[in-house]
């Protein structure tokens, strides 16, 4: 059974296997601000940042959960946020990327997720940004698609159950019987949540000390 926990390691991570390899772990590798990191990337996203957002950082609110990437290499991705490995998940979503498509993109050392909504086209100004069902999906600044919010499967609370006692790390999950897709891959890491205002969030994978580092960052924006 190939699975890593890497809670008390330090140092850089290669994950699952050739020819995937992130890097994971406690430690926050960078803080910076939320404003600043979406005006970094709004330019290559072509979307502005909803006006609600304070250019003031004492408004904005960082806590800490834990985030899983899992899916079957030649099928689609999901992500998981959860406050700790055995809670219920705040949010399910599924990508319409393949699992090897953003293994591919992790390679290079920086992961952008931009996920965006359009407030008057979904009639979503009121309800939380967990609970918005569609997401226009922007990975390094390229559309790739949708990211789609979905209701927890039996598959998927195995899969979770299986990882409860992994904080940290990467791999492929043993499961039976073997599916045409290919191993079932996943990543968790500890992820900082800033909640710049009700339209606007972000989640930053946190590395180890003396990491290289793999910079992995999630946005939903609500615009």
């Amino acid at each position: 059974m190939r699975m890593i926990d890497l809670g008390n390691q330090r140092g850089p991570l290669h994950i699952m296997d050739t020819p995937t390899s992130v890097e994971c772990g406690r430690e926050v590798r960078f803080r910076r601000s939320f404003r600043s990191l979406v005006e970094c990337m709004v330019p290559c996203c072509g979307f502005q940042p909803s006006e609600s957002i304070s250019s003031d950082t004492e408004s904005t609110h960082a806590s800490t959960v834990t985030g899983t990437f899992f899916g079957y290499r030649k099928g689609r991705v999901s992500f998981c946020l959860q406050d700790d490995t055995r809670s219920t998940p705040l949010l399910l979503l599924e990508f319409a990327v393949p699992t090897a498509y953003l293994a591919r993109e992790m390679q290079y050392g920086l992961l952008r997720l931009a996920l965006e909504c359009d407030r008057q086209k979904q009639a979503s100004n009121c309800c939380s940004l967990f609970n918005i069902p569609v997401w226009s999906m922007y990975c390094n600044g390229r559309k790739v698609g949708f990211a789609v919010r979905r209701q927890m499967t039996v598959s998927d609370v195995n899969v979770l159950k299986l990882m409860q006692s992994v904080s940290v790390g990467a791999g492929v999950l043993p499961v039976a019987p073997k599916s045409d897709d290919g191993d079932l891959l996943y990543l968790r890491a500890s992820f900082e949540r800033v909640i710049g205002s009700p339209d606007s969030e972000a989640f930053h994978m946190i590395n180890p000390v003396g990491s290289s580092g793999q910079e992995l960052s999630i946005f939903l924006l609500r615009s």
